[in-house]
Order: C-alpha cells, then sequence, then structure tokens
C-alpha cells in the first residue's frame, strides 16, 4: 500500500469511529461507518486488483468522498469560536463586508473565478506530472494533497463553525453577478460548514509545492494560483483570516514532514 493510500484508509477509519464518538443522529453515523467501511475496502483492494491509472487517479475521489464524510458531522456551530475567528477577521480588516468593495471588478472576477475551480487544481497538478513522465511521483504528490485536504476536514468533526458569508450581511462587491453567482454555487454544492484550517488554501498550496519539487517554474505557476484562491477565500467571504493562516501552516508542515520522510 502506498503511503498517500495508508493515509486515505486512516483518515475513513478515524472518522468512522469518530462517529460513534461525537453526538451525531444515528442517520448519519451509519452513513459515516458505511461510507469509511466501503472506502477502506477500496483502498485496500487498489494494489490487488486495480490498474495503475485507476490507482494513480484515484486519490483524487477519495478527497470528495472525504470531504462530504466531514460534512456528516456538522450539526450546529460554536459561537464563541466563531466569535473568535471573526474578531480577527475585523481586527485585521475592519468591515470584510466593505473593505473590499473598491477593488477594481475584474481583479474581484478573477479572484471568484478561482475560487470556483479550486477543485480543478488537484486534478490539473497531477496531470502535468503525467503529461511530463513524472507519473512515478504519484505516491509522493498524493501524499501531499491528500495529507494536506484531509488535515483540514478531519477538525470539522470537533471543531465546527459557520463560514463568514453565513453569518455577515451580504458583502459590498462591485462584480454583484459573478459574486452572486459563486454564493449560489457554493451554497448548493458544498457542506456549507466552515473547514478549519482551510481545505482550499491547504489544498493548492501542497499541490504547489508537490509539483514544484520537480518543475519549478509550474510550481511557481500554482503557488501564485494557490496565493490568488487564499486571498479569495477571504475576499469573497468563504474563510476567516486564521482558517487561511491555519491552512497554509498545515501544508507547510506536511511538506516538511514528507521531505524528512523521504516519500
Amino acid at each position: 500500500m502506498r503511503f498517500s493510500e495508508g493515509i486515505a484508509a486512516g483518515y475513513f477509519g478515524v472518522m468512522a469511529v469518530a462517529a460513534w464518538i461525537r453526538p451525531l443522529p444515528t442517520s448519519r453515523r451509519l452513513q459515516v461507518t458505511i461510507v469509511g467501511i466501503v472506502m477502506g475496502a477500496a483502498i485496500w483492494m487498489l494494489p490487488r486488483d486495480a490498474n495503475p491509472e485507476v490507482r494513480d487517479w484515484a486519490p483524487a475521489i477519495a478527497i470528495l468522498v472525504g470531504y462530504w464524510v466531514s460534512g456528516r458531522f456538522f450539526v450546529g456551530s460554536s459561537p464563541e469560536f466563531e466569535r473568535w475567528l471573526m474578531a480577527w477577521d475585523h481586527r485585521l480588516l475592519g468591515d470584510p463586508t466593505t473593505r473590499f468593495a473598491h477593488w477594481p471588478r475584474p481583479l474581484l472576477a478573477y479572484l471568484e473565478i478561482l475560487y470556483l475551480g479550486c477543485f480543478l487544481l488537484i486534478p490539473a497538478g497531477f496531470a502535468a506530472l503525467i503529461w511530463t513522465g513524472r507519473g512515478a511521483m504519484a505516491d509522493h504528490y498524493w501524499t501531499m494533497v491528500v495529507a494536506a485536504e484531509f488535515g483540514a476536514f478531519a477538525p470539522l468533526s470537533v471543531i465546527q463553525s459557520r463560514p463568514p458569508w453565513a453569518i455577515e450581511r451580504p458583502s459590498s462587491q462591485r462584480d454583484r453577478a459573478i459574486h452572486q453567482l459563486a454564493s449560489s454555487l457554493v451554497n448548493t454544492f458544498t457542506i456549507r460548514a466552515n473547514t478549519f484550517p482551510s481545505g482550499h488554501v491547504a489544498g493548492s498550496l501542497a499541490v504547489a509545492m508537490a509539483v514544484g519539487v520537480a518543475m519549478p517554474w509550474t510550481g511557481a505557476i500554482f503557488l501564485a494560483l494557490a496565493a490568488s484562491i487564499s486571498v479569495a477565500c477571504v475576499v469573497g467571504r468563504y474563510h476567516y483570516i486564521v482558517d487561511v493562516i491555519a491552512g497554509a501552516v498545515l501544508a507547510l508542515a506536511i511538506w516538511g514532514l514528507v521531505l524528512a520522510a523521504g516519500v
């Protein structure tokens, strides 16, 4: 079993156990447990039964399923934790809902579109490795990305908060149409809970660093995109500043551990 596969199997196992410890409705406990068992079995079977291409791309599916599983734990937010997160935003930004109102419209549109397309960055990073004949780096790449994403998702089973957009009044954006579209898609297709650390930041930064090991210039492009996504998280009020900082710290810590382990 690859290191990245072990991390994924461990995540689903831990979440299945946590479902019976945390105060959840019975239906959600069963959902998390069943998905955890199925995913654990599927990951265990990959080295035996899957062809190399399926095995190489399987972690992308595991990340999506893992995100959904984390959302099953969200049953209510902690007002104290939300106030602490919001206090740092107000301390650093003033009124976050008006702080970015005068930014150029094309810049705001770029940030919103990039935030919406963040999920494409993960397969794009691995595709870049495959395209340049570096498919042998699959375990290194997915270890970085899977650990970053699951490291951001897992705390939601214990630390729960709503994203800023669910608490604040609507922000004053010059690109109202794009912002409203982005907000509608986020409200429809996400778990509508705040991941602390930010999975967007941790995952995109992990992609950049994993690719940059073999392709510095390509990694620099991904790093610029990751930085833009980090800004978009705050500007669009999808994450708190503390989430963004924690996501970056998580990705850097994983990068250090992976290098030290020689994965």
